[in-house]
Order: structure tokens, then sequence, then C-alpha cells
């Protein structure tokens, strides 16, 4: 083991899940003459392999395999009935399972290789085998409900993660998510729970169906054991890298700090790009590494260093490569080395300040927000 490594989970069977043409994410349109790919599909991925592998970080990379996940380990979150119906699915020839998640005929394989991967991540670093770990899998999961597949995830990776680091002995387990969406899913999992906190950094887009009854807002905190649990930071279109460095200091850092969880975990997406088309953020490559450089700090002070990545979304096939690469030197606590591409926007972070407030209103009576920046 190599604490100053990063240790990156992949299973090239995550590929297989195709997911076709689509206007989008929704079936193509007929009025268009050259069809584009699905949004959530493999050149996203293989994508963030290749830039990975070829990048100046490359050498301080730990390329580790992945795996299958058995049924039963999916099962350990998502209900049985829930698991076998989306094997069927799958099996009958697959589709849409939803009006946006596309499985394709060898998606039971991919899925169970994300999973399996996920699980590869982080029993490593709850073994003490490696100390960083980051599960490259898709699709991404954190909109995956107990048993609603959303946002073309189908199992929650997030979730599956954190229950396996309970089970191994993890009494308080963190879970920060910065992909521009909400993870409503993950927020479901864990709403009604102490022993996992869930923090979700997102631009404002409220429900989108009605299968999707969580908002987002500040006000979905948890209920009863869980009250104060659920942190949704919710940070208005268009905010860039100072507003989401802004909302860590004023929000994050301070729940985490008082939370002490004994593992942290990262939903990693670069869909708050100022260039992804499935989002309206703005930040840059710079942005992501210093959100990373924010979150292994808060590793190194409340769990030894111990953290595990997975990826959830990010669409702009070229830029979202380059954001997991600066993600990736951030967690490896290293300087910028691979320039910006295609430059960025202004920043304008006092639109965050009534967000952030906002945010506050909501939980402070949980949690203290005195003397953060």
């Amino acid at each position: 083991m190599n604490d100053r490594r990063l240790a990156i989970y992949w299973d090239e069977r995550v590929l297989l899940n195709d997911t076709g043409h689509a206007f989008g994410e929704v079936p193509p349109s007929p009025l268009i003459d050259v069809q584009q790919h699905h949004v959530e599909n493999s050149d996203r991925v293989r994508d963030m392999v290749s830039v990975l592998e070829r990048g100046p970080i490359a050498e301080h990379l730990d390329w580790r395999p992945g795996r299958l996940a058995a049924s039963e380990e999916i099962a350990a979150v998502h209900p049985r009935g829930y698991v076998e119906e989306v094997q069927r699915f799958i099996e009958a020839g697959g589709g849409y399972i939803e009006e946006n998640t596309v499985l394709s005929a060898e998606a039971w394989v991919a899925l169970r290789a994300a999973v399996g991967t996920s699980l590869e991540a982080v029993d490593a670093v709850m073994a003490g085998d490696a100390t960083r770990a980051y599960a490259l899998v898709r699709p991404p999961g954190h909109h995956a409900q107990p048993a609603q597949a959303e946002g073309y995830g189908v199992f929650n990776h997030a979730a599956i993660m954190a229950e396996r680091a309970r089970t191994a002995g993890a009494e308080r387990v963190a879970i920060v998510d910065w992909d521009v969406h909400h993870g409503n899913g993950t927020q479901e999992f864990f709403y009604e729970r102490s022993d996992v906190l869930y923090v979700s950094m997102h631009m404002r887009h409220g429900t989108w169906s009605a299968t999707h009854p969580q908002t987002g807002s500040p006000a979905e905190i948890g209920v009863g054991p869980g009250a104060g649990y659920n942190v949704n930071v919710e940070l208005p279109l268009g905010s860039g890298d100072a507003a989401y460095q802004r909302a860590w200091h004023r929000i994050v850092a301070p729940v985490l700090e008082q939370y002490e969880p004994d593992l942290l975990i990262l939903s990693s997406g670069q869909d708050a790009s100022a260039f992804d088309p499935n989002g309206r953020q703005n930040l840059s490559m710079a942005g992501f590494h210093a959100l990373s450089r924010l979150f292994l700090e808060s590793a190194e002070r409340l769990t030894q260093g111990r953290f595990v990545a997975v990826q959830e979304g990010g669409y702009h096939l070229s830029y979202a490569p380059y954001c997991v690469h600066a993600t990736c030197e951030g967690l490896l606590g290293r300087d910028p080395e691979l320039e910006d591409p295609i430059g960025y926007l202004p920043d304008h972070p006092d639109q965050a300040d009534a967000a952030i407030g906002l945010v506050h209103t909501y939980l402070s009576r949980f949690w203290r927000f005195d003397n953060v920046r």
C-alpha cells in the first residue's frame, strides 16, 4: 500500500450497456437526420480512462481490477424483488426502464460490474489495502432509489458502498456529492438515519417526475433519527468555482468536522462544468481541483486520509475527462499539471450567499456555522 498513490478500480465490462441513439436522453427525434448517442454512453467513461492513463498523474495511479457483484450483494441495499425485476427486464431485451434510463441486452453484466467494482474499492479501504480509492464506473447511481431506476442509474453505488462500510465497522459514514444534480436516490436511502450523513452540492432544479418526489431543497433535512443528517446545498444556476468553494467552507466543512465520520465517500460528478450539456453551473478544471483538495484536507483531518470516490455524472465527452483528471490531481494532493484546454467563464461567487444563508436557516439547530469563511 502506498498512501501517496490513488487506487483506480476499473472493469471494462461497465462499457457493455449500449444506450444507443437518443435526443439527449430520450428517444431520438424523427426530425433529426444525424442522430447523437444517448448522453450516458460508454465513450464518456472510456475517455476518462484514457486521460488518466496518458495524463501527467499516470505514474501516481494504481490501477486495480473490479469484479462482478453477486445479486445478494446488491440486495443488501435494494429490495430483492427489485433486483430480480431489473434482471428480468434486461433478459427480456431491455429498453427504457424509465423515461431516460436505457438498458441493453448486455446491461446485467455491466450493472454487476459497476457494483462489484465499487465494492472492491470500499473493501480495500476498509481493509487497509488502500487509503485513497476511486471506482471509475457507469452508469451514475445517485438517482437510483431503493426500488426505482432513475436518471440513468439502476443501482445506487454510493449507498451500497456506505452500507458495506457500515457492516465492515465504520460507525459513521459521510457521503459528499457534488454532481450537478441532487442525489435524490442517495438521500432516500438514508433520510431517516444518522449513521450515514449525506451532503449534496447541486444546482437548483427541483423534482422532475412523479417517481422523483425529492426536490433537493435545503428544507429536506431528514426525519426522525435522520433529522439534520441530510444537507442539501442548493446553489443558483451559473454558480462557479468560487461559489462552490464558499459553500464548502461555510456549510460542508463545518458539518463534516462536527459529524466526525469514520469514512468519507465522494460521489464524484463532473457535470457541474461550464461546458456540460446536462448542467447549468460553471465549474472549471481549477474548480474541481480546488474542491478535491478541500475534500482531501477533510479526509486527512477526520479519517486518517481514508476515502473512496465513485464516478457519477459528467457528459461533455472531452471536457469531463479533463475534469476527472483535475479531480484526481486534487485527491492526490498534487498541484494542477494538466492545462485547461478550453478556458472558463467569469465567476460570481456572491450569488451563492443567499443560497448558503437558506441552508443555515434550516440546519442551524443541528450544526454550528460560526467562524467560517
